[in-house]
């Protein structure tokens, strides 16, 4: 019983519940802190500092010619948006699932996702990016996409990366506290919505097809016990399961190049002295003048 409610709840909660469950712990409100402070500093920050000061980073387009292959849709940008909250409503889930047994876990989590922003950052300071995407105005949402934007940081996607982090985490959290079995439905429903999100990305054209694989191999580095590259094929076999408006030749080829790139990018850092190196260098080749 407890089980089918969560189940039905998990994923269309608000977040704002999972917020409330999060800051009644001191602990939490300390990683929400760091977490918040880390995104700021490596995401905002950078990112309006590359806008307001053009030129002191180099800016790489990485469009790829399979992204005409993927139809826009702009009502996709509800699940686009919700890539934060979904990962807030994953730790709400674990305390009220688990209560207090769950709180270490769900404090090294919110860390880490603060260390994902970090990690990411390695690369845009080095290096930001940038693609085509369409001056849709059609609702308040891409208003506000286009408003707050600069739209400089898709190299590596921090979209797929939490999304990776949220689902391959959860799955283990579960494990670890001795609900896999009782909680197999809400593991698999937030695998899904990770999934979801990830395809958004592209039907909403706020990232290119190259991102995805770039954002793997990011994830491989973080931790590549939860996200080995078994685990990166099996996420990209599940894309696009059911892709509408998409032919069955345009799902192949957009999977074949991200795990193509994705196995290139493995091989490239393997001999790599810093793990950004892959990354640096498919931005380096396509720099602006």
């Amino acid at each position: 019983m407890l089980g089918a409610m969560f189940r039905k709840t998990l994923l269309r909660r608000h977040a704002v519940f999972s917020v409330f469950k999060i800051f009644s712990h001191f602990s939490l409100c300390l990683a929400s802190g760091k977490c918040l402070a880390s995104v700021m500093r490596h995401f905002f920050f950078l990112q309006y500092k590359v806008a307001l000061f053009p030129g002191k980073i180099p800016l790489s387009d990485v469009d790829n010619p399979l992204d005409a292959a993927v139809p826009f849709k702009p009502e996709w940008v509800a699940v686009y948006l919700d890539f934060s909250t979904f990962w807030i409503r994953t730790q709400g889930f674990l305390l009220e699932a688990f209560g207090r047994r769950a709180l270490p876990f769900a404090r090294d989590f919110i860390l880490s996702m603060g260390g994902l922003y970090r990690k990411a950052a390695e690369v845009y300071a080095r290096n930001v990016s940038t693609t085509r995407r369409p001056r849709y105005l059609g609702n308040l949402r891409f208003i506000l996409i286009h408003a707050v934007d600069p739209h400089l940081m898709c190299i590596p996607s921090l979209h797929v990366m939490v999304v990776i982090r949220a689902y391959t985490a959860f799955r283990a959290m579960v494990g670890a506290l001795g609900g896999e079995a009782r909680f197999a439905a809400e593991v698999d429903d937030v695998r899904r919505h990770a999934l979801a999100i990830a395809e958004s990305i592209l039907y909403v054209k706020q990232h290119s097809v190259n991102c995805i694989p770039a954002a793997m191999y990011a994830m491989t580095r973080f931790d590549g016990a939860l996200f080995p590259p078994e685990e990166a094929e099996r996420f990209v076999g599940s894309l696009f399961a059911s892709a509408d408006g998409m032919g069955a030749e345009d799902v192949a080829a957009i999977k074949s190049r991200i795990v193509g790139l994705y196995a290139e990018f493995l091989r490239e850092g393997e001999g790599a002295e810093d793990w950004t190196e892959p990354l640096v260098e498919f931005l380096r080749l396509r720099r602006r003048p």
